[in-house]
């Protein structure tokens, strides 16, 4: 019998050969950017040739790998050093955009090659978002025409819905905000993004990443105002991104207002405090009565926590409201301003479903307390009132409006009788 301990199985590997059509051809740095710069030479300033001749390379070139420098080559002819000039030991080509020229047509053409090529790979999407931001940080270092390029095929792209929104917080970089190039920029960025759509699609792009309250910040600290917003984009033919940079500003003080208001309520201050401060406010921020009195029904109602059931959630309306009527009364000395409340109390009592029967209580209480005249409750009843909760609310009203219809009938016939 043998003492020789059985030898325990090894695993050996094979080798398998690749086919060489299964290859993918692998590239330093320099190779790939011989073998785009050669290709767009080929293919000259025929982009229909040079987006085939992109969708073709991607199956040998390492797109993946070499995202950053395929972009600069198409941008700028050749590899960008930091800051954004080229690179002295790389080869260039002068088929790119920023030799490429200067209007709406051709950027727009340039535009549709980064589409076509970001649409076959789809992989190229976050390395070209990125190679955006990093061209915008790099202005400085372009001309005034590579710029201007750059600005036209960005906004383009941004219409397109190739780029996010967000790529726009490199423009706030402190290097090119003080010496005036953001704002240069923006104009034509958004002057092509505005053609291409509307304001409203530029609004809506820019609210989706927070960016709809950062516009003043293209302009240095001591230029960050409305006013020098508005006269730089209207002089710069863009009254729309002006009216709409006014809104937004006009929605962020109505904002930070409504939460001081909040605060003043929750504290528990003065109420005559309270009315000289908002009357300070509405007057020092231009807003009219009927603004201002939606911001005090806001923040009066926001300083409450209500009860799910319906029954309860009256009683707390009617006893908050009560103990803030002489607020609401001092904003409500027009007609407009009524109508403007009732309609605000008309949605609150709809969007709140918990306060659907509360509606005509809260308007009874308002019309006793002073805050709501008979004619405006009048109005509202016969043409003035919304959609939201029409027919709910007009029945709740009925036998209310019928009386003061009533009442008003009889104050003109004893008027009458008296004459």
């Amino acid at each position: 019998m043998s003492n020789q301990k059985p030898q325990k199985p090894t695993l050996t590997g094979q080798r398998f050969k690749t086919r060489k059509r299964d290859e993918k051809e692998r590239f330093d740095p320099t190779q790939f950017q011989e073998s785009i710069v050669q290709g767009l030479n080929q293919t000259g300033s025929d982009l229909e040739a040079v987006a085939k001749f992109l969708d073709a390379s991607g199956a040998k070139l390492d797109y993946r790998r070499y995202a950053e420098t395929l972009f600069d080559i198409l941008v700028a002819g050749g590899m960008l050093a930091p800051g954004g000039s080229l690179s002295d030991d790389m080869t260039r080509t002068e088929f790119c955009l920023f030799t490429a020229q200067e209007d709406l047509e051709t950027m727009q053409a340039y535009a549709q090659v980064f589409n076509k090529l970001i649409r076959r790979y789809k992989y190229l999407e976050k390395g070209f978002e990125e190679e955006i931001k990093k061209l915008l940080l790099f202005l400085k270092g372009f001309t005034e025409s590579e710029r201007n390029k750059l600005a036209m095929l960005t906004g383009i792209l941004l219409a397109k819905g190739n780029i996010s929104a967000s790529i726009l917080n490199s423009l706030y970089n402190e290097n090119i905000v003080k010496e005036g190039v953001s704002a240069a920029f923006a104009v034509k960025l958004f002057k092509s993004w505005i053609y291409e759509k509307d304001i409203n699609s530029v609004a809506g792009s820019l609210r989706k990443v927070g960016m709809d309250n950062r516009l003043m910040e293209l302009f240095p600290a001591n230029k960050r105002s409305c006013e020098h917003f508005s006269k730089y984009f209207t002089d710069a033919g863009l009254t729309e991104l002006a009216d709409f940079a006014r809104n937004q500003e006009s929605i962020g003080a109505r904002k930070e207002l409504q939460k001081e208001l909040q605060e003043q309520i929750a504290r528990g201050d003065p109420q005559k405090e309270i009315i000289v401060f908002a009357r300070e406010e509405m007057n020092r921020s231009n807003l009219s009565e009927q603004a201002m009195i939606n911001i005090i029904w806001t923040s009066v109602m926001s300083c409450v926590e209500w009860n799910k059931k319906e029954e309860l959630v009256t009683e707390q309306a009617i006893k908050q409201l009560k103990q803030y009527s002489l607020l609401l009364k001092s904003f409500t000395s027009q007609g407009l301003s009524e109508i403007s409340l009732l309609l605000k109390i008309q949605e609150y009592c709809y969007d709140n479903i918990h306060f659907m029967k509360a509606f005509q209580k809260i308007v009874v209480l308002l019309y006793k307390a002073d805050v709501l005249s008979e004619e405006a409750i009048l109005k509202w009843y016969t043409d003035a009132h919304v959609a939201k909760g029409k027919s709910v609310f007009l029945e709740q009203m009925k036998k209310f409006v019928e009386w003061l219809k009533n009442a008003e009938e009889e104050s003109e016939s004893d008027e009458e009788e008296t004459d």
